[in-house]
C-alpha cells in the first residue's frame, strides 16, 4: 500500500483505477463505532461489551465496503463509456469517483449517476434476502443494519440535488430536455440548496420537539448540509469555467500554422515562429511535434544550427483539437491536458492552427468579466 500525494492510502487498483482511503475515513469509522456500540446493547439485550464493540467495528468495515461498492458502480459504468476515472476515494462522508472529464451526452451522465444507487439498492435487497436464512442474534442484527445502511445510502443519494447522484440525474434530464448542460447544472444546484434546507428543517424540528437524538441529528445535518452546499457551489463554479462565451470563435484565438522540415536549423524555425505556430514534419511526412519556443530559444543561444526537432513538443492525441468541436469541449480539454499549446485540425485531419493555453485563458477571462 502506498500513500498518495494528498495523504490518501492507496489500497489497490480496479481496472487500473487507484482506490484511496482518505485520512478522514478513519475518523468517520470511529464515529460509527462509537455510536453503534451502545445501540447493540439496546437491540440485542444481554450482549456484552466485547460483542457490542466487535459488532460495531464489523459494521463500520461493512459500511466502508458498501460505499466502495456504490462508487465502484459509478467507476465501472464510466469506464464502460470510455470516460476515464482518475481515482476512487473513500472519505469521511462516503466516497467519490473522480472522472477525468465530464460526460459528453445526457445519457452518459444519467447512466453513470444511477449506477451507484442501483448497487446500493441491490446490496440492501441482498442483505434483506439473507435475513431469511440467518438465525436471530448478533449475525442477524449485523446483516439487518447493513441492509438499512445501504437502503439509506441509496435513498439519500437519489435526492435531486448536486453533488448527490440524484442531482446528476436531474442535470441529465434537464440537459436532455433543453439541450444545454448549463441549464441542467443550475437546476440541480437549486436542488442541492433545497436538500440542504430540508436537512436544516429536520435538525431544527428535532431540537424543537426535544427528540432523544436531537444532538446527533443536528451534528449529522450540519456536516451533511455543509457537504451538499459546498459540493453544489463547486459544481456551479466548474460549470461556469466550462461554459463557452457567446460570440467567441476558436478561429479568433488560434495562431496560423506553418509547417517546416524537422531538420531545419532551430534558429530559422524560431525566427519563423513569430506570430505563428510551427509544426515540425519529418522527411517521412510524420509530424515530429510543435515547436516549443522556450526550448528553441535556449538551444538557439548555444547551437543555432541544431535540428529544430530537438525543440519539438510531441503532438499527442489529447493535444489535438478538432475545429468543429463545441467550444465547451475545447475549453475542458485544454483545462485538463498538460500541454501549453494545441494543434487544431479540420474534419479531414489537416492542421489549420495552433491554440495556446494562455491565449484561451485570457480570452475566456475577458469575456466572463464583462
Amino acid at each position: 500500500m502506498l500513500v498518495d500525494a494528498d495523504g490518501g492510502l492507496m489500497l489497490f487498483r480496479v481496472s487500473g483505477v487507484p482506490v484511496l482511503l482518505a485520512p478522514s475515513w478513519w475518523l468517520g469509522s470511529l464515529v460509527v463505532v462509537v455510536l453503534y456500540a451502545p445501540l447493540v446493547g439496546r437491540l440485542l439485550p444481554g450482549a456484552g461489551a466485547v460483542l457490542s464493540w466487535s459488532l460495531a467495528v464489523a459494521f463500520a468495515l461493512l459500511l466502508g465496503v458498501s460505499v466502495f461498492a456504490h462508487e465502484l458502480g459509478h467507476t465501472l459504468v464510466a469506464l464502460r463509456m470510455d470516460i476515464p476515472v482518475r481515482r476512487l476515494r473513500l472519505f469521511l462522508l462516503g466516497g467519490l469517483s473522480e472522472v477525468a472529464r465530464s460526460p459528453k451526452r445526457p445519457a452518459q451522465e444519467g447512466l453513470v449517476a444511477v449506477a451507484g444507487p442501483l448497487v446500493s439498492l441491490a446490496l440492501a435487497g441482498g442483505c434483506g434476502l439473507l435475513l431469511l436464512t440467518v438465525p436471530s442474534g448478533a449475525t442477524w442484527l449485523l446483516v439487518a443494519q447493513c441492509a438499512v445502511a445501504n437502503l439509506a445510502v441509496a435513498l439519500f443519494n437519489l435526492l435531486p440535488g448536486l453533488p448527490l447522484d440524484g442531482g446528476r440525474m436531474l442535470r441529465a434530464g434537464v440537459w436532455a430536455l433543453t439541450g444545454t448542460r448549463g441549464s441542467g447544472t443550475k437546476a440541480a444546484v437549486v436542488g442541492g440548496w433545497l436538500v440542504a434546507a430540508g436537512l436544516a428543517v429536520w435538525a431544527l424540528t428535532g431540537l424543537a420537539s426535544g427528540s432523544e437524538d436531537k444532538w446527533l441529528r443536528l451534528g449529522v445535518c450540519v456536516v451533511t448540509g455543509w457537504f451538499v452546499l459546498s459540493g453544489a457551489s463547486a459544481e456551479l463554479s466548474a460549470e461556469q469555467r466550462r461554459s463557452w462565451p457567446t460570440g467567441l470563435d476558436i478561429t479568433q484565438l488560434m495562431l496560423p500554422v506553418l509547417q517546416l522540415p524537422a531538420e531545419s536549423p532551430v534558429s530559422d524555425a524560431l525566427a519563423a515562429s513569430a506570430g505563428r505556430g510551427v509544426v515540425l514534419v519529418r522527411a517521412d511526412g510524420v509530424a515530429a511535434g510543435l515547436l516549443d519556443t522556450v526550448t528553441a530559444e535556449r538551444i538557439a543561444a548555444q547551437t543555432p544550427h541544431m535540428p529544430a526537432e530537438q525543440a519539438a513538443e510531441p503532438v499527442r492525441a489529447d493535444s489535438v483539437l478538432l475545429l468543429s468541436e463545441p467550444g465547451e469541449e475545447i475549453a475542458e480539454r485544454v483545462r485538463e491536458t498538460a500541454a501549453w499549446q494545441f494543434l487544431v485540425v479540420d474534419d479531414e485531419g489537416k492542421p489549420v492552427g495552433v491554440l495556446r493555453r494562455e491565449d484561451l485563458r485570457a480570452a475566456l477571462s475577458r469575456r466572463r468579466g464583462r
